[in-house]
């Protein structure tokens, strides 16, 4: 019988950052990508300025409720952070999905996720499609729970039936960007279907592979792969 992909990705454990590379190397890397991560961060916020001021005031005219949206997500070695985000949802969601569904979907590590969703504002819409709605997590990234690049920072529900890769992939910086989003990005409904590029980004890490990704997030925040 073939393994299935949990099995698959429980065989692959554990995994180390850089494997086979020099510790002094790959300690020099992780100070160049958190100075990179500082300078770029503070960069993009005096660029983008205008428009999250912008995107703030466009939020809360749209919908009644907050600009910012907050949730915990999982972070680096275990830890857990408030993860900011623009909101895109109503806040009174009503009968716009079932309860029971959605705790059951939770319950196996399932994120509900609808081409289609109800919750989701017509503003909140256009945010998803073109990633305006991540910029306020350029603040996380300053405040050391993020990175530029990194695997996904994931809902809490989603990694709880996954210890062995929570931990594997809490050697790193959650980012705003990574290699699954660039891949794959369509497929985000369990963290099984990130584990691979997660934990395939983890053993290569370097400098340049998050250069090289910041590089390619461009063209597909601009193709909008997988966004909605």
């Amino acid at each position: 019988m073939f393994p299935t992909m949990a099995e698959e990705i429980e065989l692959a454990l554990p995994i180390y950052i850089g494997e086979g590379r020099a510790a002094w190397w790959m300690s020099a890397q992780l100070a160049a990508k958190r100075l990179l991560d500082v300078a770029g961060a503070l960069a993009m916020i005096a660029i983008l300025f205008p428009l999250l001021v912008a995107t703030a005031a466009v939020v809360r005219l749209s919908s009644p409720g907050p600009a910012l949206f907050r949730q915990k997500r999982w972070g680096r070695a275990g830890s857990q952070f408030l993860c900011w985000k623009f909101r895109t949802m109503y806040l009174e969601q009503g009968a716009l999905v079932d309860p029971a569904a959605l705790q059951e979907m939770q319950a196996r590590g399932v994120l509900l996720k609808l081409k289609k969703d109800p919750r989701v504002t017509p503003i909140g819409r256009l945010l998803r499609k073109t990633s305006i709605d991540e910029l306020p997590q350029l603040f996380n990234v300053i405040a050391g729970d993020m990175s530029l690049v990194g695997p996904r920072p994931l809902m809490l529900h989603m990694l709880d039936p996954y210890p062995q890769l929570r931990e594997a992939r809490g050697q790193m910086r959650p980012g705003i960007t990574g290699l699954w989003q660039i891949s794959a990005r369509e497929n985000n409904e369990t963290a099984l279907q990130m584990a691979s590029y997660d934990l395939d980004y983890i053993r290569r890490f370097s400098l340049w592979c998050d250069l090289k990704i910041l590089g390619r997030t461009t063209a597909a925040v601009f193709w909008r792969r997988g966004a909605y």
